[in-house]
């Protein structure tokens, strides 16, 4: 077995590879850019060398330093997580060169593989059933235009030697691929370092479903169920679940042995992802391999009781694998959820910052948290935004999902924006719940983007009780620290309104043990600040943890001075606890209206700004393109939302910009 591997990557799958390493006994090597010098990755390892400046193009993605980085600590293996060079042939092929195991599959197999046309057209030959397109590479606009209308619309573009769900247009007209086109082939070049783009049929109400395999170099192939990973956005997965909902055994048996088909034809060895997408009859066709470990690897993990990197590593080794197809069983349901650095309400644009407070749900057996961060670590503007990917396991697809909704709510990040409400409204969607997803999911259920949703009744009095309770034992407790006059004994009011959202809500509070009976609307509710008896909630605490009417209730708490601010389930709530006369006055009091800000033209996230399309004096219609903004490797068009005329513009192109800074003023 090796006794030192170099982790070629950042994050929480760095994170992730070391903690299996070190169970294993192997000591392990991170590598790291400047602005990661003192990243979570970088800590945990043994060893760490840094590779360069924070630009990906001269640090993660140099295979050479990282190569010397193996001589300079001795390392005899790298595992490339993925992204990265993780699909790279090249470097996969330099590692060999060099003597050092590559951990994952050989170079022939990654080129293969890794170039989506190639692999379309070896997958055709193995008999694996694949969608119409065009079988090269397009970078003509007019003969783009041509193939998609011979194929029929809408139509994929997306880079060839893309992944991650960069380098993807979804065209619906001659007009769409013309403008796509263009920004399809420079996503992919800046992305991949390879321009190059194909056209295929878009499949209309898909299913993303995607089969894990796993090969060692003595035969043996073996797929180890599927992962549903419909619940996308701009082709970027969010949520993950193993098994898929929909699948049912005959047509799970096929995928999975026409993938193991496709692995064997190449000479596969390691972990790899076949990629497919499935109509609702259930036809399946074969989008692409994933020739790496999958960011959503921790499901089949979790249903399967294996580790996929140890398995890598001891591949990798030359070790065969422990188990034959039939001894591979699928046991109980696991969920997982993407937590992103974005904002939500504003088009899920990427943010950045620093992380204020950061405090992960309990890890327990049906819950665990891959993170690469920390608390006062920062979230930049160089690398990919996820945080960190919340997992949850259950017996069954109900129980999974109830656990994730306590993770979630229990996830305290405060300094950045994120999609965690998000996450969390998700998984009290009718749709989600009842399991019809499609990939278009997320853009017909919230087309006008997304806005923390409103709880249903009685989990709104649930919410109540809570507040109410909570203000309760802050008042016994201001009671008993201040304000004691000799001879005299501070009573605490048993009539409250609680004012949520500026709804009143008249309650009447008597103590029992372990908290308070809340009496809302006539009817009265038992509210216990304590899930388990060593972790009773305190004033002062970010999360609180209790159960009401038999309910557990994970509400994430600020103060606001006087108030609460209130997370829960994907509800976002600012809440006063007032006595009765308070509450009357406090509903004559005016609403203070925002600042009017259509005049100008704000950039809605932090980033560079590439260019400025229009000039002042400049008429623009709605939809035309005003300016493109470049953040986490993503390029964003800016169009104007009415008619107007360019007064005035505030930046220039190669400007660094903040969120909500001007970059043009209209008349």
């Amino acid at each position: 077995m090796f006794s030192k591997i170099l982790i070629a990557n950042r994050g929480e799958i760095a994170c992730r590879v070391i903690r299996t390493a070190r169970r294993m006994g192997i000591a392990t090597v991170a590598v790291y850019s400047e602005p990661d010098r003192d990243a979570l990755h970088v800590r945990m390892a043994d060893e760490a060398v840094a590779i360069g400046p924070a630009a990906s193009a001269e640090s993660y993605l140099r295979g050479d330093r990282i190569i010397e980085a193996c001589r300079q600590t001795g390392a005899q293996a790298v595992h490339p997580g993925y992204g990265f060079l993780s699909e790279n042939p090249g470097f996969s092929q330099a590692l060999e060169e060099a003597g050092i195991a590559f951990i994952g599959p050989p170079s022939s197999a990654v080129a293969a593989m890794g170039d989506k046309l190639a692999s379309k057209r070896l997958a055709k030959e193995a008999g694996v059933s694949t969608v119409p397109g065009h079988p090269d590479a397009i970078s003509d606009v007019d003969q783009a235009v041509e193939i998609a209308d011979g194929i029929g619309y809408p139509v994929m573009l997306k880079a060839s030697a893309g992944g991650g769900g960069k380098g993807m247009r979804v065209t619906h007209s001659a007009q769409e691929v013309r403008e796509g086109l263009k920004a399809v082939m420079s996503e992919a070049a800046a992305s991949f370092g390879d321009d190059r783009v194909l056209i295929e049929k878009f499949v209309e109400e898909p299913r993303h479903i995607e089969i894990q395999v796993l090969a060692d170099a003595h035969g043996n192939t073996v797929y180890l169920g599927e992962r549903e990973c419909s619940i996308q956005r701009r082709h970027q997965k969010v949520l993950e679940e193993a098994p898929s909902p929909f699948l049912d055994p005959a047509t799970r048996k096929a995928m999975g042995e026409q993938s193991v088909a496709l692995a064997r034809a190449v000479g596969y060895r390691s972990a790899g992802t076949v990629e497919f997408i499935v109509d609702k009859n259930r036809n399946f066709y074969f989008l692409e391999m994933n020739t790496r470990l999958q960011v959503e690897h921790p499901v089949t993990e979790l249903v399967t009781g294996l580790d996929l990197v140890e398995l890598m590593i001891r591949v990798a080794n030359g070790e065969p694998l422990p188990f034959e197809q039939s001894e591979v069983k699928l046991n109980g349901w696991a969920l997982e959820a993407r937590f992103y650095a974005e904002d939500p309400e504003r088009g899920f644009l990427p943010s950045t910052g620093r992380l204020r407070r950061y405090v992960e749900p309990e890890q327990t057996k049906n819950v665990r948290i891959d993170s690469g961060v920390f608390e006062g670590g920062e979230i930049s503007i160089y690398y990919d935004p996820m945080v960190a990917k919340v997992v949850t396991y259950g017996l069954d697809r109900a129980a999974a999902i109830g656990h994730m909704r306590h993770a979630l709510d229990g996830f305290y990040v405060r300094g950045i924006r994120h999609n965690l409400s998000f996450l969390a409204a998700l998984m009290v969607h009718p749709r989600f719940m009842e399991g019809r997803m499609t990939t278009n999911f997320i853009a017909e259920e919230y087309p006008d983007g997304f806005a923390p949703i409103t709880l249903e009744p009685a989990a709104l009095k649930r919410i109540v009780a809570v507040v109410a309770a909570m203000h309760r034992q802050r008042a016994e407790r201001n009671r008993r620290v201040t304000g004691q006059i000799p001879g005299h004994v501070s009573k605490v009011s048993s009539d409250w309104v609680v004012r949520l959202d500026r709804q009143n809500w008249p309650v009447k509070m008597t103590p029992m043990e372990g908290g308070y009976e809340v009496v809302i609307d006539g009817a009265p509710h038992a509210v216990v600040n304590h899930w388990s008896r060593d972790r009773a909630w305190e004033v002062g605490q970010p999360l609180y943890d209790g159960v009401v009417d038999g309910h557990r209730m994970i509400v994430q708490v600020d103060s606001t001075g006087v108030g609460y601010r209130l997370f829960h389930g994907g509800a976002e709530m600012t809440a006063l606890v007032l006595t009765p006369k308070a509450a009357a006055l406090a509903d004559l009091m005016p609403i203070k209206q925002p600042p009017d800000l259509t005049k100008y033209l704000l950039s809605p996230m932090p980033g560079l700004l590439v260019s400025i399309a229009v000039e002042p004096g400049q008429k623009v219609v709605p939809g035309q393109e005003l300016a493109v903004v470049e953040a986490m490797k993503m390029l964003n068009v800016l169009r104007a939302e009415r008619d107007s005329e360019v007064l005035e513009l505030h930046a220039s192109p190669g400007d660094s910009l903040s969120v909500d800074q001007k970059i043009l003023e209209f008349k």
